[in-house]
């Protein structure tokens, strides 16, 4: 089959997908399952062949991301319930006083997202800025848009959340790297898109808390973890791994060092220990019998299986692409392309995302098509990992009625969906934006 028919069904299979996701409803890991199979069937890939090459994409992906994903999410989970996530914001909130209160909601979120689901981070810390809100009369907004900035870039951009770990794992980026651009992506994200961003649009949006929240001021509990306790565990695991990166860049094959930092700094082998001693120092050391802290992992794990499952299926599409040859024709095309790598992929990831919504679904359909096509354009090593950051950055600008994050932001502050976009989607394509701004000026020296 020629390459323009294998393009046009490449092209096909994903407005295939979006029509399954956006019109039929159907569930993503089934579309992208789906899309997969009538893919491979119209390139002319004989059917057994078809059959294993959905198997071995599913089982090479979830190799990994089962095992990272899962545990991230019990580590998150015994965090949530011990009151770690409370302690950091009451530290961060005492520390910077209540007129430097949005940049407290900033640090408080972005530290909290790297565990902690960002949907559960806000529920929980939400009631700080209502709290805030009365005592002040400034618009929620002005308090809000700071806290949901640093819980979404950190959400978005730097493990062990499953967004960036999925991307990271189709894209074969290492880890160490994708947190390390992680950081210097996401830190003026946060910076421009909540304190700077969350100051402005609360003068143009003056909103109180709504009638139908009854939530009432937080009281934190003295015995609540210590500030530092927390902030060491969070950090343990993203120390782990960028010691595991910083020792095959500075040591040579075979030295000591550099084997021990590799075996402790894998991604499994850091979460692992992370989780641990998240058990023990906020568990059972805490007053939890070993029976709770087993029924808290146990909890933590039900809502991963969506996100583990959809990622698998990310994994079939991307072999799918790979062994009907459609990537190698896809990739020459690319390479010819005037748009740079970094630039292709925010722009692929963003598209998805406007059409149907889901930043999971944009992320791994996005890190699908991309991730074949990488070698042929050269991109390989640390440049790897920007593209997983200007991923992670399309799949997060242009949020709007078709991402339940949107309607999530609505409901809370109260806001009619007019007001929703002027301030939850401007915030949320800020940090796009400035994720991709900071993946491009990197690839100057990366790429």
């Amino acid at each position: 089959m020629d390459g323009t028919m294998l393009i046009l069904i490449a092209v096909l299979g994903i407005a295939v997908l979006l029509f399954l996701v956006i019109t039929t409803k159907l569930h993503a890991f089934v579309a992208l399952l789906l899309t997969s199979l009538l893919v491979g069937v119209a390139t002319g890939m004989p059917l057994s062949t078809v059959i294993d090459t959905v198997i071995s994409g599913m089982g090479g992906t979830l190799g990994f991301v089962a095992i990272v994903v899962g545990l991230g999410a019990m580590f998150g989970k015994m965090l949530e319930v011990s009151g770690g996530v409370e302690r950091l914001a009451s530290s961060l909130l005492n520390k910077f006083g209540e007129d430097k209160a949005q940049w407290a909601l900033g640090i408080a979120g972005f530290l909290v997202a790297i565990p902690v689901f960002f949907d559960v981070g806000f529920i929980i810390l939400v009631p700080i800025v209502y709290g805030l809100q009365r005592k002040t009369g400034r618009s929620l907004l002005y308090y809000g848009i700071p806290l949901l900035a640093g819980l979404a870039v950190t959400h978005s951009y730097i493990p062990p959340t499953p967004g960036p770990i999925a991307v990271a794992d189709l894209v074969g980026a290492d880890l160490g790297w994708v947190i390390l651009f992680g950081f210097i992506a996401g830190i003026p994200s946060m910076i421009l898109a909540g304190p700077v961003f969350g100051k402005y649009i609360s003068k143009k949006i003056d909103v109180g808390i709504p009638e139908y929240m009854n939530i009432e001021d937080k009281e934190w509990d003295k015995e609540l973890p210590s500030f530092a306790m927390v902030a060491s565990i969070i950090l343990l695991p993203l120390a782990l791994i960028l010691l595991n990166t910083l020792s095959t860049v500075v040591l040579a094959e075979g030295n000591l060092v550099r084997s021990i930092t590799t075996f402790v700094g894998h991604p499994i082998v850091a979460l692992l220990i992370a989780t641990m001693v998240t058990f023990t120092m906020l568990g059972t050391k805490r007053g939890y019998s070993r029976k709770d802290v087993q029924g808290i992992a146990t909890k933590a794990l039900e809502p991963v299986g969506i996100i583990i499952l959809v990622t698998g299926a990310g994994g079939v599409f991307k072999q799918v692409l790979i062994d009907s040859g459609v990537a190698d024709v896809l990739g020459n095309q690319m390479a010819d392309s005037p748009l740079p790598p970094i630039l292709l992929a925010f722009a692929i990831a963003a598209v998805i995302r406007i059409a149907q919504g889901s930043a999971t679904v944009a992320m791994v359909t996005a890190a699908g098509l991309m991730a074949p096509v990488l070698p042929i354009m050269g991109v390989e090593g640390p440049g790897l990992a920007l593209i997983v950051i200007a991923i992670a950055g399309g799949a997060t600008a242009f949020s709007h009625v078709n991402d339940s994050g949107f309607w999530l932001v609505s409901r809370y502050f109260g806001l009619d969906e007019k007001d929703t976009l002027k301030s939850w989607t401007v915030m949320e394509t800020i940090i796009g934006f400035t994720g991709l701004g900071m993946a491009m000026l990197l690839g100057i020296f990366f790429i």
